[in-house]
């Protein structure tokens, strides 16, 4: 079994890592000449102002009163400016916006091995083309641009990352950083010669990127107070920012400024997706070889509305795409164009000669063009590209899942079939100079064929036993698990089908004939089937925390709990110590309630959700290992964890699903009785640790594969992304901690299902060996899934979807490996004990 598990474990692992061969690979190119202008450019330096999170409608709308919330920005559009709309594509996000911005080019997919914190590959940026950058703003942008620039022309002064706090009450203040920070900048250079010599040089850049607006938007939504006030002070910022550079350059006229966003922000506070919300961002442009504004008195061809809404129907309104920024700015200060950016030159801002205008084109043309021409290079050196496709990654797969598939081969015959096979594979490679990934996966699959042929005789057994069972019974059992199975993959894309495979299920006890036998259980049933199956329908992102919510799911687990204790104390008294740990798990979910309550007002992490957290998984070691006495003990341990981690109604998802999972294990006792089962064990005298007695071990039946698909069917969990979940544990932005935590809060419905399926077995004497490894239902799901996901992996739109495409495959691809490791955690979390002595010493019995 070890050694069954270790290599199912490396060839789902080359698996996985395969589809950052086929799918995220960097579209960029090398080895292109920077092309620039060669005409004298209309200005020497150019500040760049990026506010993160900006909507345009939060710009441009003007307030009740008709003012604007923005006042100096709104004169640069009316007077001396040009503005429009820049449409940001997905995934609208800011690592990708400000390298669409800066560097010409859209999301580089390859970035995902880097966990979408910067390019895996150097590219090359308006930047790196200049003389001298300054930056200032964001630990988590700036450095991007410093690390793959060429020499040390770029300068950045960024705050420190944990100033990033979404918990905080006003993030301005990091935007007020920025501002103070450039103004000490320029009072220093008036008394640093060098340091003035080189601002008074030609192509510079000053970068200023302004973060808190994006971060009162997470934190308070972009409707909020603190997020319409930050525009305020950015606005406010901007115009010191303009006068102090005017007055240190004595308004000669060589400067240019472009103002915009690297995307916007939904009405609940997240951003990636491709809603207009997110990818209108506001863009004006004012100085040095930009147009004034420029008065209309003929319709524009617009037709979303904004015009009329904003107020701006009199000025000319020039959108772009967001890549275009970029190609514009190098045009502005005469630098050459980023030799990766796919951006076209907008015209309409530049306030030159037509002699000018048409170089600047035709360099914007050629660049563009050296790239195709590196790409055609690139691809006629590959000829390899036929063989390393999806298809041939399915065929490894489809290699691992025949496992079970034996044919009668003479093992000498078929070891030296192998080795030829392995030569000439390995000869090809060399020949093509192929890396070291493409030996992995075509060689791959030969071990796993040698190991599936030299067996034999199971599918002759298994074929030879067909006509014993009852073929109606096959058949629609069949039909049963066909369905279900093709159900739960739909299921990843159209949540509402859960839905529809838990109402089916709630039929089961009228369909079996068990609700004549067992009305209370059945209807019970019934109902538990009927309330999980309303979370499906339940939004996944977009909708607002609800403390009460929670605070009532708290309650629930709480009224839950006694209501067991008091019950099951008259049937069979409790010792003094498990009455003691029962108290205190009781006291752990109200101390919950409590951090939970107190991190909503207060917008500050606790440190005691952090140490309960940790010992969720110790503490029902404490307790009996009598079947609902530890149940129980998980239960509460798990469900204080998961209230942490919940902001709304899925806080009341645990107690619906241990509410449903004591109903099923109940009524397998009853179905267990209804067939006539003569050894069946009363639950209450059914203890975890207890040795197994082997001869009352049975083999598979029927109805085992319904029981194997109710148990993958409730693995259907409701899912929750909202980044307000892990505030009880941290507010600083840090993905790698964020992730883990929602892991952990998507893993704590599996071990309550699991340690469901487990009691079961226990119950119904069945190895657990036995149905994790041979149950059809699993074995069916987890051969055929990965197939489908395989082929609907993502590699654009945006990151939710890029990220959910992914997730989908990894989840049924793994599956089977995931569920026997988590079988193992739930054995010992049911059956192990921990004794403590008082001499704190602690031994497992």
């Amino acid at each position: 079994m070890i050694t069954f598990l270790l290599v199912g474990l490396t060839i789902h692992v080359v698996f996985f890592l395969s589809i950052f061969d086929i799918y995220f690979t960097s579209p960029l190119v090398h080895g292109m000449t920077p092309q620039a202008t060669p005409l004298a450019p209309p200005a020497s330096r150019l500040v760049l102002v990026v506010a993160d999170g900006l909507r345009a409608d939060s710009l441009f709308t003007l307030l009740p009163n008709g003012s604007s919330r923005a006042p100096f920005l709104r004169s640069v559009m009316e007077e001396r400016g040009t503005w429009g709309v820049s449409h940001t594509h997905v995934p609208t996000e800011s690592r990708p916006g400000h390298v669409a911005l800066i560097a010409g080019f859209y999301e580089d997919v390859s970035a995902v091995a880097k966990g979408w914190k910067e390019n895996p590959v150097e590219f090359d940026s308006v930047f790196n083309e200049t003389k001298h950058t300054w930056c200032w703003g964001s630990p988590d942008i700036l450095p991007m641009f410093a690390k793959g620039a060429s020499g040390d022309h770029v300068y950045t002064h960024t705050y420190p990352a944990e100033e990033e706090d979404f918990a905080s009450t006003d993030a301005s203040r990091l935007d007020t950083w920025v501002f103070t920070q450039v103004k000490s900048f320029f009072q220093s250079a008036k008394s640093n010669s060098s340091l003035r010599a080189s601002l008074l040089e030609g192509e510079n850049i000053f970068f200023l990127h302004l973060l808190g607006i994006d971060t009162n938007g997470h934190a308070h939504r972009p409707m909020s107070r603190e997020y319409l006030e930050n525009i305020g002070l950015v606005d406010s910022g901007v115009a010191e920012l303009v006068s102090m550079v005017e007055d240190f350059f004595g308004h000669d006229g060589r400067t240019a400024y472009v103002f915009t966003s690297d995307h916007g922000m939904t009405n609940w506070g997240s951003h990636g997706a491709g809603h207009p919300s997110e990818t209108l961002t506001p863009l004006v442009v004012w100085g040095a070889g930009v147009h004034n504004a420029h008065i209309v008195t003929e319709p524009q061809p617009f037709n979303d509305g904004y015009l009329q809404d904003w107020k701006l129907e009199h000025l000319r309104r020039v959108d772009v795409n967001q890549a275009d920024i970029a190609p514009l700015m190098a045009s502005l200060i005469g630098v050459p164009f980023p030799v990766n950016s796919v951006g076209v030159l907008p015209l309409l801002y530049l306030n030159n000669s037509d002699q000018f205008k048409a170089e600047s084109m035709y360099t914007n043309a050629i660049q563009v063009l050296e790239q195709y021409k590196m790409k055609m290079a690139q691809k006629k050196e590959t000829t390899l590209s036929f063989l390393f496709t999806p298809y041939h990654v399915l065929l490894n797969y489809i290699c691992w899942c025949f496992s079970c598939v034996c044919v009668q081969i003479p093992s000498h015959t078929l070891a030296r079939v192998c080795i030829c096979v392995t030569v000439v594979i390995t000869v090809f490679l060399l020949i093509q100079r192929s890396p070291i990934t493409y030996y992995i996966y075509c060689l791959l699959p030969v071990p796993v064929w040698y190991s599936v042929l030299k067996e034999s005789g199971t599918l002759t057994d298994l074929v030879r036993s067909a006509p014993s069972l009852p073929l109606w019974k096959c058949f629609g059992y069949f039909v049963l698990v066909a369905f279900g199975i093709e159900l739960l993959v739909v299921s990843f894309f159209h949540r509402a089908m859960l839905t529809v495979g838990l109402a089916v299920l709630s039929l089961w006890p009228f369909l079996s004939g068990l609700f004549g036998k067992a009305k209370f259980r059945s209807l019970s049933w019934c109902l538990g089937c009927l309330c999980l199956a309303a979370f499906p329908l339940m939004p996944v992102v977009g909708r607002e925390p609800n403390i009460h919510l929670v605070t009532c799911a708290g309650l629930l687990t709480l009224f839950t709990s006694a209501c067991y204790l008091w019950s099951s104390g008259q049937r069979t008294p409790l010792h003094l110590s498990d009455r003691l740990q029962f108290v205190t798990q009781v006291t752990t979910v109200q101390v919950m309630l409590c951090v939970l309550v107190f991190v909503c007002k207060t917008q500050h992490t606790s440190p005691v959700s952090c140490l309960l957290s940790a010992s969720s998984m110790l503490v029902p070691l404490l307790s009996s290992t009598r079947l609902f006495h530890r149940l129980l003990s998980i239960f509460l341990s798990l469900t204080a964890t998961y209230l942490l981690l919940s902001t709304g109604s899925e806080a009341l998802f645990p107690p619906v699903l241990s509410w449903l999972m004591f109903v099923w294990i109940n009524i397998e006792q009853e179905a267990m009785l209804a067939q006539g089962v003569s050894s069946r064990q009363e639950l209450s005298t059914i203890d975890f640790s207890a040795n197994i007695d082997i001869t009352k071990i049975r083999q598979l039946k029927l109805d085992d594969i319904r029981r194997s698909y109710f148990f993958v069917s409730m693995l259907g969990y409701l899912q929750h992304f909202d980044p307000a979940s892990v505030y009880c544990f941290l507010t600083v932005f840090n993905p790698f901690i964020m992730g883990g935590l929602m892991m952990w809060k998507v893993i704590i419905p599996f071990i309550i299902v699991m340690c469901t399926f487990e009691t079961i077995q226990v119950a119904t004497q069945l190895s657990s060996r036995s149905i994790m490894n041979v149950n059809p239902t699993q074995s069916i799901y987890n051969s055929s899934s990965p197939q489908h996901f395989f082929f609907l992996v993502q590699d654009y739109g945006s990151w939710l979807d890029i990220g959910t495409s992914i997730s989908h495959y990894v989840i049924v691809m793994s599956m089977t490996i995931f569920l026997m490791l988590l079988s193992v955690v739930t054995h010992i979390l049911t059956s192990q004990r921990l004794i403590l002595w008082r001499r704190s010493k602690m031994h497992f019995p």
